[in-house]
């Protein structure tokens, strides 16, 4: 945190004017319009509707191939569209499993310890959740600091979709600036409009524009993050801080789509078929008395009766081509689709046969290891956020431990901790107690 007196990024402004034809807000502009088009927005907003269950199955029409081999709609068949959102159910057990329970702090300065406390509040383990749920759907999430009238520290979640960082390094450790999209509704009489905002964050403070179309057209001057005493205030750092599911940013629905897409395409069919009787499968029609076959399904599907009859000696009749559903089948696959799902997801199973009977705590830990080997990278990424998180609260060196919400054979640990009591101690032996806190 420094005295804010001039602004470094008109500075930087007067150095980039000298040395090339791109200010800051060019630049801004068309980092922008690469961000909007880019395939890791698209990816953000596909795991986000999926996770909300508006799968790519909901749009899916059923097609054949009509005359001069053009492909035409079919409206006259079953056409179900089921969703079975298991990519719902893996990001739920990721949040919950690493974030469900609040985050221990740890800080050498108890004067910080205190501070951090105060301010890590089960507000603050809410918006932390949301962007748990960000990271996992969109590859990261962003934690925005700033400070209220009070002068304590408060938190703000954006949309990951929103924000284009400018990355101070190649790891993506750290952002130099970084420019906010949102939409703001308004209200022009009675009839509303969307208007486009951008703000462009510095170390130095906010620069605030409105957009139109491709092109940003600021609005007032640099602006402090904070005022005290008739004093304006930055930070050293821009106050954004990114939370990442993991080191490369991927969003976990760049490893399971396809899966859930077969999925929810295999149990859709399944219905499909099951719906498909004898007015609406194959028919053979011999000696039909008329020519309109739309006509004739109209009748067989009002009346339940067809008219035939005999030429020349040939004796008219309608016979079925029907094609056996063995429903076994589709089980199979079905089950091995859902398997897929969990394990590329790396989740686990709750309905899993080790958890049948009385498990033991090996057996425990055996369905959980997928998740978490994929939470450990998760909490690396995570813990080092909320380090960066700390020190722009001028709290140095501060230590998180996230507290994992595991299912746990407590008779076994009971009886285990009671056991180790002379071997390393009371206080050791509680720690260790499933009900100890």
């Amino acid at each position: 945190m420094h005295n804010y007196y001039l602004s470094e990024t008109d500075r930087i402004n007067d150095l980039v004017r000298q040395n090339s034809p791109l200010t800051l807000r060019e630049l801004a502009e068309k980092e922008l319009m690469r961000f909007r088009n880019s395939r890791r927005r698209l990816d953000m907003f596909t795991g986000e509707r999926y996770y909300e269950g508006n799968h790519d199955i909901l749009r899916r029409v059923r097609t054949a191939i009509g005359e001069g081999g053009k492909t035409v709609e079919l409206d006259n068949l079953p056409n179900n569209r089921i969703v079975n959102n298991i990519y719902r159910v893996l990001v739920d057990q990721k949040v919950n499993y690493l974030l469900g329970k609040p985050i221990t702090v740890n800080c050498g300065d108890e004067e910080c310890e205190r501070r951090l406390r105060s301010c890590f509040n089960r507000d603050f383990f809410r918006i932390l959740r949301r962007i748990g749920e960000d990271a996992l759907n969109c590859g990261l999430g962003w934690l925005y600091v700033y400070y209220g009238s009070n002068g304590k520290p408060l938190f703000k979640r954006f949309r990951p979709w929103e924000v284009v960082p400018f990355w101070s390094d190649s790891e993506h450790t750290e952002v130099d600036c970084a420019l906010r999209v949102y939409e703001v509704l308004t209200y022009v009489g009675k009839s509303e409009r969307v208007q486009h905002r951008a703000e462009l964050y510095t170390p130095e403070g906010v620069r605030r524009y409105s957009l139109e179309g491709s092109r940003l057209r600021e609005e007032g001057g640099l602006q402090p993050y904070y005022s005290r005493g008739g004093r304006a205030f930055g930070f050293d750092r821009v106050p954004l801080i990114p939370f990442k599911y993991n080191s490369k940013e991927l969003p976990l629905i760049k490893s399971v789509k396809t899966l859930q897409d077969g999925l929810n395409k295999l149990i859709s069919d399944f219905q499909n078929c099951m719906e498909e009787d004898v007015r609406n499968t194959i028919l053979v029609i011999k000696n039909y008395d008329g020519e309109d076959l739309g006509q004739f399904r109209k009748n067989l599907s009002a009346y339940g009766a067809v008219k035939v009859k005999t030429v020349d000696g040939s004796q008219g009749g309608v016979e079925t081509l029907n094609i056996e559903v063995n429903a076994d089948n589709y089980k199979t696959i079905i089950d091995i689709f859902k398997k897929a799902i969990v394990e590329n997801g790396r989740g686990y199973d709750a309905k899993d046969d080790r958890l049948s009977g009385s498990p033991n705590q090996m057996n425990i830990m055996s369905m959980y290891n997928d998740i978490d080997i994929d939470a450990n990278a998760m909490e690396t990424e995570f813990a080092a956020a909320l380090e960066q998180t700390a020190e722009l609260m001028g709290c140095e060196n501060a230590d998180f431990v996230f507290n994992r919400s595991l299912i746990m054979n407590e008779s076994e640990l009971i009886d285990n901790a009671l056991k180790s009591v002379e071997l390393v101690g009371e206080k050791t032996a509680l720690a260790h107690h499933p009900w100890f806190k």
